[in-house]
């Protein structure tokens, strides 16, 4: 997952250090020597993460972060403060300044690599929300958008503590900011009692049960696939902390616990699930505003028109082009005249069903019309896209679809894809181009995926 990361540091060795550190990972670095210039640069730049040296002169890494949360240009930054600050109070004051996280130096490269990973998933999972919602916003207002709900009080939480003792303390320690700690007796008990009014998981690494593996099934059910979970961890524990990060935990606390840091992330984790959750309960909204294709559920065509041309501006300022699928259905002629309509409609919801499962929370997928549809994978170079696009030719081939009184119908895809690379490139453009590439398989024999030729000879030439 590549990023652009913004390093602030007064020390030339430090900054040029991380910039070491994160470019062997592919990460784009920018870099500020002072705050002010961190300023300009996020405002301007609106970089994916910010590391932030908490000891500058002038202005320190709690008025910058203090700063960057007031202004909503850069208010949905994360922000890593890298401090040689140990003292609990200290992180606190940069969680109530708006920090997402702290880094100790000497910077631990496993903690640096795993924290900026989870945090630039967090933040492009936030930005596709945010990004539905104003192409929503777009189209109408007719009812009043949810106000923000980050301060309904107290919420449910869900702790995993085998020991006794440490878990009834946490939990006296949580009041302030609970509602109801809820503490399973079994790692079933924990994921049956996840549901949607759970707004924090807490586990600690501590004891037999494998609580990575804990980690790795919420994210795998529906209900719980966006719950923030806090893990808490021994020092030796770094290792599996970053690990634990990696599969979708969104925060830690080491120990020895201190309350206030335990509250702060605890505030901080609840009140980003109340913005995700707003900013889903608008969206839902907006679907009644005829923006789905009522016999799939997907986006229809009007919506994919904008939100394509609102992707493709980002473009312009570096950021790689959105790839493009479109593909139809082989025959399906043969199947509304052989098998009747209502079977052709069970095909097509069967096939949108699987195409949906089967691609990112932040790709989109639309039906364009009859039986054709397109999937929209934003900052997909074509070698990816085109990954993509076989899996999905797969994944509908691979079995029968059952339709009416258990009747079982064969059916392909032929697909085309294209990518931008071109900053005034339009939607229709593109479209255009991807419809090319699909034509162009179905005449190679169906049920394959073709490119379009340019951007095929693109990338042979860049591969050569």
């Amino acid at each position: 997952m590549s990023a652009r990361i913004l390093v602030v540091d007064d020390v030339d060795v430090n900054v040029k250090l991380l910039e070491a550190k994160l470019a062997s990972e592919y990460f784009n670095v920018l870099a500020a020597n002072d705050g002010e210039r961190a300023l300009r640069i996020a405002q301007e730049e609106r970089p994916d993460l910010i590391l932030l040296d908490v000891m500058m002169p002038r202005m320190d890494g709690f008025e910058v972060c203090r700063r960057l949360k007031a202004d909503a240009r850069t208010a949905d930054i994360p922000v890593v403060m890298v401090t040689a600050l140990t003292e609990a109070a200290d992180r606190v004051r940069g969680l109530e300044a708006g920090a997402d996280d702290f880094l100790s130096k000497p910077v631990n490269d496993t903690a640096l690599f795993a924290r900026v990973r989870s945090l630039v998933r967090l933040r492009r999972m936030m930005e596709e929300w945010r990004h539905r919602e104003e192409v929503y916003d777009q189209f109408n207002a007719l009812f009043d958008k949810e106000a923000p709900a980050e301060d309904r009080g107290p919420a449910r939480i869900l702790l995993w503590e085998e020991n006794n003792f440490s878990g009834a303390r946490i939990a006296e320690l949580l009041a302030p900011v609970a509602s109801e700690v809820i503490r399973p007796m079994s790692a079933e008990e924990l994921i049956h009692n996840c549901d949607h009014s759970i707004e924090l998981v807490i586990l600690s690494l501590a004891g037999k049960l494998d609580a990575l593996r804990l980690v790795s099934q919420l994210r795998a059910q529906e209900q719980s696939r966006l719950v923030p979970i806090l893990l808490i961890a021994d020092p030796s524990e770094l290792p599996r902390l970053a690990k634990g990060l990696d599969l979708g935990a969104t925060d830690y606390l080491v120990r020895p616990l201190d309350r206030n840091e335990l509250i702060a992330r605890t505030r901080t984790s609840i009140r980003r699930k109340r913005v995700q959750d707003r900013l889903q309960e608008n969206y839902q909204k907006s679907l009644s505003l005829a923006l789905t294709d009522g016999l799939t559920g997907l986006y229809n065509r009007r919506y994919l028109s904008a939100h394509l041309e609102s992707l493709l501006p980002s473009v312009a300022d570096g950021a790689k082009g959105p790839g493009l699928l479109m593909f139809d259905l082989d025959f399906f002629k043969h199947v509304n005249d052989t098998h009747g309509h209502a079977a052709g409609d069970a095909v097509l919801r069967e096939v949108a069903a699987r195409v949906a499962r089967n691609v990112r929370a932040f790709d989109l997928v639309a039906r364009y019309g009859g039986e054709e549809f397109v999937v929209v994978l934003p900052e997909t170079p074509l070698p990816v896209a085109v990954v993509v696009a076989e899996r999905l030719r797969a994944v509908v081939a691979e079995k029968p679809i059952v339709v009416g009184e258990g009747a079982e119908i064969g059916v392909s895809i032929s697909v085309g894809v294209a990518v931008t690379r071109d900053a005034t490139e339009t939607a229709a453009s593109l479209m255009r181009r991807a419809d090319e590439a699909l034509y162009a398989a179905k005449a190679h024999g169906r049920n394959c995926v073709m490119t379009f030729p340019a951007d095929a000879a693109v990338a042979n030439g860049a591969a050569a």
